[in-house]
């Protein structure tokens, strides 16, 4: 029969996790989970427990849990498994080698009651907060976009995408409530549209394709100096990236140019940022069945090195932290992708760490 294994075995475990690079380690030394804590309790709206009853888990204990589905793409059953299963997982949350984990309906439910109350806006107000008490400012001007974040897709027939357009329940929904329940009604189709990839020749260039997405819209603005998220709002798919400018302009950055893409170019938009003092680097648009001028082209080559920075959120976003929205709704989805822009903040925040460490 096996020994059962003691503490310092599992202190000499710990130890060695620390030593290969735990990331999460890396993340509890680096950001404040407490700071939280007084915003989680006024969104879920906790009673004192005095009558008796269940105990309910502890809110920032909750709110890590979130924080490592965004990390790591986890569905709440995965969560649930992946907390029992590793050793780093449960350090992170502070639980011992015996606790177990909330069960998936309990991860669930803590999310549901976040998005009732609309919390995520204000969970990532206060890590703003820090990163600016931290000399963390908004500074060297802003960098705008957007990004597509795919979610399940919808299978619906004519007349039914017609009354979802038309912002009602198709016929027989109301009836079936689980089939109405697994329904997103706001999510939409879109094209993303992208290069595809050709043998390679001299001059040649990939022929464009349109690639059909359903989902939501990330809308994002970046600070140039340090690359956090400072502003952010969710959409459909289908909503124009323009459509959100005036939302995530963020006032409270100290540069006065604003970088962004062709399709935040309009007279409103110039006239909205002239008026606020903004200097516009948003890229110039060719006149249609004209080329663009030698200038523009220039202006542009030089704005796109700039612009740039930006795409290394969404990689991210995509890549690492496999950014994909499971549940159904516009307010689930707005929780799901504002915690992704808090996390990704939190790494941006560990490597800024990483890079002012002493050696």
């Amino acid at each position: 029969m096996g020994r059962q294994p003691g503490f310092f075995d599992l202190e000499e475990r710990y130890a060695e996790l620390s030593k290969a690079g735990d990331p999460l380690e890396k993340l509890l030394r680096v950001v404040s989970f407490e700071a939280f804590r007084y915003r989680l309790d006024k969104a879920l709206n906790r009673s004192d427990r005095a009558r008796g009853g269940r105990p309910p888990h502890d809110a920032v204990l909750m709110f890590k849990i979130l924080v490592l589905q965004a990390l790591y793409n986890l569905s709440d059953d995965q969560a649930e498994f992946m907390i029992n299963d590793r050793l780093t997982f449960k350090r992170f949350l502070g639980l011992g080698l015996a606790d177990k984990a909330p069960d998936a309906k309990t991860i669930w439910l803590f999310r549901e009651t976040l998005t009732e109350a609309n919390a995520i806006e204000k969970l990532f107000a206060v890590f703003d907060a820090k990163l600016k008490e931290g000399g963390y400012l908004a500074m060297s001007g802003q960098i705008i976009d957007a990004t597509i974040v795919a979610a399940p897709r919808q299978r619906n027939d004519d007349d039914e995408k017609q009354a979802i357009r038309e912002g009602r329940i198709p016929d027989g929904w109301e009836e079936t409530p689980h089939k109405l329940a697994q329904k997103d009604r706001d999510a939409r189709w879109t094209l993303k549209r992208a290069r595809a990839k050709t043998p390679k020749a001299e001059g040649a260039k990939g022929v464009e394709i349109a690639i059909p997405i359903f989902g939501y819209k990330n809308h994002i603005s970046t600070d140039r100096r340090h690359g956090f998220i400072r502003r952010w709002a969710v959409s459909s798919a289908a909503e124009h990236d323009s459509r959100r400018f005036r939302e995530v302009l963020d006032s409270g950055n100290t540069g006065a140019d604003v970088w962004a893409d062709t399709a935040y170019r309009s007279r409103k938009n110039e006239e909205f940022m002239a008026k606020r003092g903004l200097r516009s680097k948003v890229h110039f648009r060719r006149a249609p069945g004209k080329p663009l001028s030698q200038a523009h082209a220039k202006a542009n080559a030089a704005r796109s090195k700039v612009r740039s920075a930006v795409e290394h959120v969404f990689a991210c976003q995509k890549g690492p932290m496999a950014l994909f929205v499971r549940t159904i709704g516009i307010a689930r989805a707005k929780t799901k992708i504002g915690m992704a822009n808090l996390v990704y903040n939190m790494r941006r925040l560990v490597w800024w760490d990483g890079r002012t460490a002493p050696a």
